[in-house]
């Protein structure tokens, strides 16, 4: 675990390095001469597996309306090639000496429709996502503001909400304690903004490509044909259009794997695999022999969440017992191969440097059958097969199923608990884990901004947005509420830890790796930004 641990962050390390070289020097915006006197195209074509769920900035919740939210829009920030929040719709930005009110200044920037962009657009969107009645399940992520937090559940004003444009080019924004890493957050898709006089004409202007789904990033969407692509062109208003080299990109919607490796193979897709599309299991081995295989490590977690709210996964010992007879090390050796790391803890070791161990023992069948006997016990019932047929559910994808196919062999050898998979497309399986209707489910999270705070604040409230699992623990929220007023950054953390312990304790999630980016792509292709939380950028990508 050691050696491999070491190879993980060398890894992240080298790859961070040769991702963010970006620039190009002189080349032309418009994919003109690279140095060698010929034309090349700037047309990249990616698979991004499914339909996006929502391409409204209020309303998206997953990676794969984030891929095409981060490279049509743009916040107040964005995380550029250095991993680290850069100047974007705020050209410029004050800090009060509490570190609780920031002055963003707007820049002179517009619209895909030539509307300017303004201090407003920003105010009206987080408020939009803050009233209850658009059921924004991220939400949750604008909390740091003042009253944000009251609007959204309480019933509060949404005047007491403590962002505002003081003119149209000035944006203030209150919070309710100094938190170190929201220029982060600032770039995150929650925060972008729309345009708020298009969004007052039409409600459902985020629902299809068109002259409503105004932008204000490097790119614009031109086409929309839902289940089958979106095609994006470079934005003619965009404020650093210089910068950006790709004319178009295609992104499709090719949920297998096997295709997608083709389609590369043949020249039809330019990227082939994570963060956008996946790879095949069976053939990442020979994509490993032959050098064409390139592999990150980013800061996210593949996990399954138990709905604590019914049996038996509402007994503490039950859910115990299925998280430590899983084989991590065998499911990534034989079905993965992907150099992921077990996880037995819930923040990723690039955060928790001690969590390349975890909380528990990799694979520990007797101490699975401990707690096995005792919620067995607990639920006055004497044998595994007096358990109901316990359901686990995934989201069609030829990885998603061989995972799960594989902990159902393990859950039934090594407890005797008769398991059955149920698997839905993306959108369907979504509406399902939101609702609470399911017994198992698998989850990914990859991190919103570097700081353990994101892997552990969606589990605070049991109603709260992304939680899906139905517990939550008054210590847990009162750590939670401590770390955010720590100034101490040693003594926050370890509030933060012990939160993690607590949340370990109660397994309402089992965690199962800690996730590695894996993919090939075109050797022509240059300045494709992966960033160490697994999101991607096109606005510096070009062909040589």
């Amino acid at each position: 675990m050691k050696k491999r641990f070491s190879i993980f962050f060398s890894m992240l390390l080298v790859l961070s390095l040769f991702l963010a070289a970006c620039g190009g020097g002189g080349d032309n915006a418009d994919g003109g001469d690279k140095g060698d006197g010929k034309d090349v195209p700037q047309d990249l074509k990616v698979n991004i597996n499914t339909e996006p769920p929502s391409l409204h900035p209020g309303l998206a919740q997953d990676s794969t309306s984030g891929t095409v939210l981060r490279n049509t829009m743009e916040g107040l920030t964005r995380i550029g090639p250095d991993n680290q929040p850069e100047k974007a719709m705020a050209e410029d930005w004050d800090i009060s000496e509490d570190q609780k009110t920031y002055t963003f200044k707007i820049r002179d920037a517009k619209w895909s429709n030539e509307d300017p962009v303004t201090a407003q657009d920003f105010e009206k969107a987080w408020k939009w996502a803050l009233d209850p009645e658009n059921q924004s399940t991220y939400a949750y992520q604008l909390y740091y503001i003042e009253g944000a937090e009251a609007a959204n559940l309480e019933g509060g004003s949404p005047d007491d909400i403590g962002v505002k444009a003081i003119d149209d080019k000035t944006l203030e924004v209150k919070l309710v304690n100094p938190t170190p890493y929201f220029l982060e957050l600032t770039a995150f898709y929650t925060y972008l903004p729309f345009n708020s006089k298009i969004a007052e004409e039409n409600a459902k202007w985020a629902t299809d490509a068109g002259d409503d789904y105004t932008t204000n990033g490097p790119f614009h969407m031109t086409e929309w044909s839902h289940s089958d692509k979106i095609v994006l062109e470079k934005s003619s208003t965009y404020w650093d259009k210089e910068a950006v080299k790709l004319d178009t990109i295609e992104m499709v919607m090719i949920n297998d794997p096997n295709t997608e490796l083709s389609m590369f193979d043949n020249g039809e897709l330019d990227w082939a695999g994570a963060p956008t599309g996946a790879l095949p299991t069976d053939a990442m081995q020979a994509l490993k022999d032959n050098g064409t295989l390139v592999t990150q490590a980013i800061a996210g977690i593949y996990n399954y969440k138990f709905n604590t709210t019914v049996e038996p996964l509402n007994n503490v010992n039950i859910r115990k017992a299925l998280a430590h007879a899983i084989n991590r090390e065998e499911l990534i050796a034989n079905v993965l191969q992907g150099e992921q790391l077990p996880a037995m803890g819930i923040v990723p070791p690039t955060m928790f440097p001690e969590n390349e161990k975890g909380h528990f023992p990799d694979n520990d069948i007797d101490a699975a059958k401990e707690f096995l006997n005792k919620g067995l016990e607990e639920l006055n019932l004497k044998d595994p097969s007096d358990l109901p047929a316990i359901v686990l559910s995934y989201n069609t994808s030829e990885a998603h199923q061989k995972i799960a196919q594989a902990i159902q062999d393990m859950w039934s050898q090594n407890l005797g608990i008769e398991v059955t998979l149920d698997n839905a497309e993306w959108n369907v399986y979504l509406d399902k884990v939101d609702n609470m209707d399911y017994q198992v489910a698998r989850l990914g999270w990859l991190g919103d901004f570097n700081d353990a705070m994101n892997f552990l604040e969606m589990y605070r409230d049991a109603d709260g947005g992304n939680n899906s699992t139905g517990w939550e623990d008054p210590k847990f929220q009162e750590l939670l509420s401590q770390s955010q007023t720590e100034t101490n950054p040693d003594a926050r953390q370890q509030l933060l830890k012990d939160a993690e312990k607590i949340f370990m304790d109660a397994m309402p999630v089992a965690p199962i790796y800690f996730y590695t980016n894996n993919w090939v792509q075109d050797e022509k292709l240059k300045d494709v930004f992966v960033s160490g939380l697994g999101d991607v950028q096109y606005k510096w990508a070009f062909f040589e």
